[in-house]
Parts: structure tokens; C-alpha cells; sequence
């Protein structure tokens, strides 16, 4: 019994790290809040994997994460970033913003859950991601600027609901013995999280945006072919049309 609940522990763990990192925003401890964003992407990574490794998937805890999800990686992310960059900004603005990056997460959550994907890939950038972007960089609004935030919100809101394929590492797995240890790496990363708050959250940061910018560079390239395979078209329209008629 106690080993079919551990997957839905994990679950809820997440949920309550998202809850409490919107606690810390509204605390003004900008940097913790965002480092529980972070820890809560290691539980949510964690459960699938025990799920799958104890072999308890259920329908119950597929709901149950995307829930939490939408609290934790939606909700949480947008109130740092509209606390830290968006709130001195006009109300119908700011609050547009802030609203658009949770909706377009469950939307995220509510294709993934309703559709078939495709093995190895996620079908647009995970909410988790996205939310670990999101908050990290809303440590950085000293130095950057509000539209440029703004647009770094409505862009990471695109990229969930987009249909760039994003790769999913799920093939990764660890062994049974390997989730013996895992609340022993969670406690020690809280740790140095709680020591470092700001550093780890900038390194966090970095690897995330990169994960984001893959497959932003990726819908570019197709939209480029696109057009590149359109202009073809035409061209090979117009020789025709112009053998045609003369």
C-alpha cells in the first residue's frame, strides 16, 4: 500500500513546494520561492519515474500531476515574475501577462494528458520548464528590462502550446534501489538550495533557458523551411505557367 501512495508522496511534495514558493513571493524572498519551483521540477521528475519503476501508473496520479502542476510550474513562476517585473506596469497589462503563462500551461497539461505523443519527445515545452525559466529569471530583474520580460513570458506561453518537439529523457531510468536514495539527494540539494539560494537559482537558469532556446531555434528552422519550401513552389509554378503560355 504504503509502496503504490510513494509516487503520489512525491506528487503532493511538489504541490506543496509550489504553494509554499507563492507564500515566499508574497514574503518578498524572491530567491527562495524560486528555488522551490526548482526543487518541486525534481519531485515532479521523480514520481513518473518511481511510478513507472514500482509499476503503480495510474490514471489518479496523472491527474493528480498535472493539478499540481499548474500550481506549482503556472501559478507560481507567473506571481514571482508579476512581483518582481510586471507590477508596477499598467494593472490590464501586468495582470494579462501574469495570467496568460498559467492558462497556456494547463492548456499544456490538458493536450499531454488527451493525446498521444510522440516517443521521445514532448510535443511543446513542458510546464515544468517553462516555470523553472520563468522564476529564475524573474532573479534577474535588476538588470533587465519590463518589456523584456514581457515578451520573455509570452514567448515561454507560446512555447508550451506550440508543436516543437521538445526531447524528454523519460528512456533514463534508474534502478529500484536508486528511489531508496532519492529523498536523501532531495534533502541535500534543499540544503545547498537554502545556503546558495540566488547562485543555484541563476545556474538552474542557465541550463533551463537553453532546454527553452532548443526549441525555439527549432520552430524557427521550420518556419523557415516552410517559406523556403514555398517560394520553391512558386517558382516551379511560375516556369510552368511561363512554358505554358510562351
Amino acid at each position: 500500500m504504503i509502496q503504490k501512495s510513494l509516487p503520489s508522496l512525491f506528487t503532493i511534495g511538489n504541490l506543496m513546494l509550489g504553494m509554499f514558493g507563492i507564500l515566499m513571493a508574497f514574503d518578498g524572498k524572491l530567491s527562495m520561492a524560486a528555488i522551490l519551483v526548482i526543487i518541486a521540477m525534481l519531485l515532479d521528475g521523480l514520481d513518473g519515474r518511481v511510478a513507472r519503476a514500482l509499476k503503480c501508473e495510474s490514471e489518479f496520479g496523472k491527474e493528480l500531476d498535472s493539478l499540481s502542476d499548474v500550481v506549482s510550474f503556472g501559478v507560481a513562476p507567473a506571481l514571482i515574475m508579476y512581483l518582481t517585473s510586471l507590477q508596477e506596469l499598467n494593472s490590464a497589462l501586468g495582470w494579462t501577462v501574469t495570467a496568460i503563462f498559467p492558462v497556456f500551461g494547463a492548456l499544456r497539461l490538458a493536450r499531454f494528458n488527451v493525446r498521444p505523443g510522440i516517443p521521445g519527445y514532448f510535443v511543446g515545452l513542458p510546464i515544468p520548464a517553462a516555470g523553472g525559466v520563468l522564476a529564475t529569471l524573474a532573479l534577474f530583474h535588476k538588470d533587465v528590462s519590463a518589456p523584456f520580460m514581457i515578451v520573455a513570458t509570452l514567448l515561454l506561453s507560446y512555447l508550451m502550446v506550440s508543436t516543437v518537439k521538445y526531447p524528454n529523457f523519460k528512456k533514463i531510468g534508474l534502478p529500484k534501489k536508486a528511489y531508496v536514495g532519492a529523498p536523501v539527494v532531495i534533502v541535500i540539494a534543499v540544503a545547498v538550495a537554502v545556503v546558495f539560494p540566488e547562485q543555484i537559482a541563476k545556474l538552474i537558469f542557465g541550463l533551463l533557458a537553453l532546454y527553452a532556446l532548443y526549441g525555439f531555434r527549432q520552430s524557427v528552422g521550420v518556419l523557415t523551411a516552410r517559406r523556403q519550401r514555398r517560394r520553391r513552389k512558386r517558382r516551379t509554378e511560375d516556369k510552368v505557367y511561363h512554358s505554358k503560355n510562351g
